[in-house]
């Protein structure tokens, strides 16, 4: 049996979250079990990272301005340009076995946005994917970025979701690389915000019907980890 194990982790930075991803992927690649792990958080401090594909014109503030917002610029392993990660999001990595679900990345990326996608239209809002674009949009507005990789075919990296973040940070970058196109959040679009665990609820569980996983489980980080220190 298929087995998604959910663990919320509030908000925290983003080296330590990638510290625990890390080891999530060390554990599922020594693993014969198929098992998967969603970790849900929120970054804090916020963060501008640059995948490969990104170029220096798509950041737009100077370093001074970077640094009166607070926010600081990483060059990270995963596919993609320019990303902005602050409070306000809705945070998920996924460290899933690839070979386990017959998956590519490139599916694995479309299953990613397939689960937002269902997620958000529960909520009311037309969500979908836009041709030729990664991600998951309301028109011409991305509302979830993805931005994944994969090494010895297990996954890491995820999508962020704009609940309510400072949405004056989007203007520090080029999204995605993307000019013509721009950012919106659930803020935004809705009246009244869902309860977030609701929210998380409900991705979990189209996560788990996306990726075909039959079991569902939480588990606080103190046990996935073993109470070791990160």
């Amino acid at each position: 049996m298929s087995e998604l194990v959910h663990i919320e982790m509030g908000p925290m930075s983003y080296g330590l979250a990638m510290e625990y991803q890390q080891r999530l992927w060390r554990q599922v690649v020594a693993s014969s079990q198929e098992t998967a792990f969603l970790m849900l958080l929120e970054h804090d401090p916020p963060v501008i990272t640059a995948g490969p594909s990104a170029r220096p014109e798509h950041i737009l503030a100077s370093k001074g301005q970077l640094a009166e917002a607070g926010v600081e610029v990483l060059h990270v392993r995963r596919g993609g340009g320019v990303t902005y990660h602050g409070p306000g999001q809705l945070v998920g990595y996924l460290v899933l076995d690839l070979r386990q679900r017959n998956l590519s990345l490139r599916q694995h990326m479309r299953c990613l946005e397939e689960s937002l996608i269902r997620t958000l239209r529960r909520l009311g809002i037309p969500a979908d994917r836009s041709p030729g674009l990664t991600g998951v949009w309301v028109g011409r507005a991305k509302i979830a970025a993805i931005g994944v990789a994969a090494r010895r075919g297990v996954t890491l990296h995820g999508f962020a979701l704009n609940i309510l973040p400072e949405m004056s940070h989007f203007g520090l970058i080029v999204p995605c690389g993307i000019a013509e196109r721009s950012v919106t959040s659930l803020r935004q679009l809705l009246a009244t915000l869902p309860p977030r665990r609701e929210l998380m609820a409900n991705l979990v569980r189209d996560v788990g019907d996306v990726f075909r996983l039959d079991r569902l489980r939480g588990a606080d980080v103190n046990e996935v980890f073993s109470l070791q220190h990160v």
